[in-house]
């Protein structure tokens, strides 16, 4: 019995049907520019692909924002929250977690903020 082109084809096609295929990563998460004012900055975050808002905790100030990946996290003060106004931003980096933010309130209220994703990073259920 003789193949052929025709029958190698035939014969490839199911192995390279099975072959893995490769989904783009998403895109990288912008770096804070802290020069920028911080109604800019804010919606800088809110407009980026792959984001997935948290839903509102009606007691707290802040809103939560994720990439779709899990690697970063962003806090947006809102009125009434230590700091305001602030953005911080988490990351995931060799099984740590990082944080930075952009300062454009008091001090104080920006190291309590700090304290306060700090301890987040520790919290259990």
């Amino acid at each position: 019995m003789r193949g052929g082109p025709a029958l190698s084809l035939l014969i490839s096609f199911p192995i390279c049907a099975c072959a893995p295929r490769t989904e783009a990563p998403a895109p990288a998460a912008f770096a804070l520019d802290c020069a920028q004012p911080f109604e800019i900055q804010s919606a800088r975050v809110r407009a980026q692909p792959h984001m997935v808002a948290a839903p509102h905790e009606s007691a707290e100030p802040y809103s939560f924002y994720s990439a779709d990946d899990g690697r970063t996290s962003w806090l947006i003060t809102e009125p009434g929250a230590p700091g305001h106004p602030a953005i911080m931003m988490q990351s995931a980096v060799g099984g740590a977690v990082k944080t930075a933010g952009c300062r454009y309130g008091s001090q104080k209220g920006y190291d309590q903020l700090m304290a306060y994703l700090d301890g987040l990073k520790t919290w259990r259920r």
